[in-house]
């Protein structure tokens, strides 16, 4: 594992960062002891956890995340849930809307559930810590990934006096439809950095009428980062990763939705 900090004056793209933000999205499965001594080494002096309930189309679920406060920059990150419950949730297509922020579209009625339980917490800490006009990032896993977009579509199109400076997520199942995707996609450009593993299941759900945002960062069968997936090379290219392990092909999608894949690739591109 690459031991890092987190370089606190960044405010553009790079690998690094990316990873930076992967390791921060990683640490919200970790308890509080883990997340506030890797908040020390990375130069985070101030740290607020949040935890709620929502109910989604299935039984009851919570909402974890938490805040870290630096001189120069806030990091919520929000915690995914198990592969299994994901795909049980999203793949009902019975499932109402949720309004979009800012009266934007609408999201899945889980995600917008799960992000309001949680979201006067989030907001209160970025309040409480942006002392110093530090830049506010948002990032997360699974679930994690679908909050971390919408807490930056939140400040966005409803306070747009808190900007969000960047958004990475890493395994986010679609979230919105197309006209909160379009608005997104518009206010986002250069700020949104969606990762997807290959096979990576829980990006291919729920169903239509939901929708992804732009700003794709594929990662192949190889572990290499593309800014773009076309469709022909992406197709011969999951077909390889299906068929990389051939004693267990049915849990490609479900192996590659695992957070340390998308860490693992990461840390490969660096080099």
């Amino acid at each position: 594992m690459t031991i890092l900090t987190i370089d606190q004056q960044a405010t553009a793209y790079s690998v690094r960062h990316a990873l930076c933000m992967a390791r921060a999205a990683e640490l919200a499965y970790k308890d509080e002891k883990a997340v506030e001594a890797a908040a020390r080494d990375w130069g985070f002096d101030r740290v607020r956890y949040h935890h709620t309930e929502f109910r989604p189309p299935f039984p009851l679920e919570d909402t974890q995340a938490y805040t870290l406060g630096g001189r120069h920059m806030i990091i919520v990150a929000f915690r995914g849930t198990e592969p299994a419950k994901m795909i049980d949730w999203l793949s009902d297509a019975s499932t109402p809307p949720w309004p979009g922020p800012g009266g934007k579209g609408y999201v899945h009625y889980g995600f917008g559930e799960a992000l309001q339980s949680i979201w006067p917490q989030v907001r209160a800490a970025v309040d409480e810590f942006r002392d110093n006009h530090q830049t506010v990032w948002f990032t997360g896993h699974s679930l994690g990934g679908a909050l971390a977009m919408l807490a930056g579509a939140r400040l966005h199109f409803e306070e747009p006096h808190v900007t969000a400076t960047g958004v990475y997520t890493f395994g986010q199942p679609r979230t919105c439809d197309r006209l909160l995707s379009q608005a997104f996609n518009s206010a986002f450009s250069d700020r949104m950095y969606r990762f997807v593993n290959n096979n990576d299941i829980v990006p291919q759900l729920p169903p239509e009428p939901f929708h992804h945002v732009s700003a794709l960062r594929y990662i192949d069968a190889k572990g290499t980062i593309h800014n773009t997936m076309p469709l022909l090379t992406g197709l011969v290219d999951r077909a390889k990763g299906f068929t990389a392990d051939l004693l267990a092909p049915a849990s490609d999608g479900v192996r590659d939705h695992f957070m340390h894949a998308y860490i693992d690739a990461l840390e490969k591109n660096q080099n």
